[in-house]
């Protein structure tokens, strides 16, 4: 059966031609002009993918599908003109990627397809590794798609719980961004690799005591990120703080 992506778009032409790339891709498309077509759209069909413009409503739009239990996990990707702020903002709140008009259809193709492989590959791992993941107080339930902290229920979005599964599943191993990109966006390309350090600061946020001085995620200087075990020692020399990326952000 072909994925099915729904495409929230008010420009017809713009959300005509979208729809012709994707269906010349072999992909089931359906089309929202509004909040709320695209709102009846959700609750009448299961979509493997979102498209939405960004506009007045596209952020309430994206609100509303990470709270419906059909669709909390689908893969939202943004279209839009917004400035790096924006792009981030709409990341945090839990959008898979952001693309920046204007755009050439291949490139959006391409991230979609990265996107799926992505989550191919995240079955096929599921094979290789255990279900469940304790590390100290923190639980990583991959049946159930929960994280647990202290007994406590945290919500991820779909992204990142396969980031936090594998840097888990590899305790240790360092992975820079641009691994990082290959490995869960699928695409190493069209992509800053501070993508992968404002979905870091997200995960932080949420799953650490203190996100300015991570213990589960550590940035390994000049290297890239890996995960340990808080009940560990000898890991205190590769902290660097956010405040530091914020800098190294900047600098570059």
């Amino acid at each position: 059966m072909n994925q099915k992506i729904l495409v929230v778009e008010n420009d017809r032409q713009l959300s005509n031609m979208i729809s012709k790339a994707l269906k010349s891709e072999s992909f089931d498309v359906a089309v929202a002009g509004s909040f709320q077509e695209a709102m009846d759209a959700l609750e009448k069909e299961k979509f493997d993918l979102v498209i939405i413009e960004d506009g007045l409503e596209s952020k309430e739009l994206l609100r509303e599908i990470r709270t419906m239990k059909e669709h909390e996990t689908v893969p939202v990707v943004f279209l839009g003109r917004g400035s790096e702020i924006d792009r981030i903002i709409t990341l945090e709140m839990g959008a898979d990627d952001y693309v920046t008009r204007p755009f050439n259809t291949k490139e959006l193709i391409s991230k979609i397809k990265a996107i799926f492989r992505r989550i191919n590959w995240d079955t096929r791992r599921e094979e290789k590794h255990p279900p469940r993941l304790q590390f100290g107080n923190l639980e990583i339930d991959k049946e159930s798609f929960e994280v647990r902290k202290g007994g406590r229920s945290i919500h991820l979005t779909p992204l990142e719980f396969d980031l936090l599964c594998f840097l888990a599943e590899n305790e240790g191993r360092v992975f820079s961004r641009e691994t990082l990109l290959d490995r869960l966006w699928g695409y190493d390309y069209f992509v800053d690799t501070r993508t992968v350090d404002v979905h870091i600061r997200r995960l932080r946020k949420k799953i650490e005591e203190n996100p300015s001085k991570p213990r589960y995620i550590i940035t390994v200087r000049g290297k890239g990120y890996k995960f340990t075990d808080p009940e560990k020692e000898g890991e205190d020399d590769t902290l660097r703080s956010d405040k530091e990326e914020e800098g190294r952000g900047k600098a570059e």
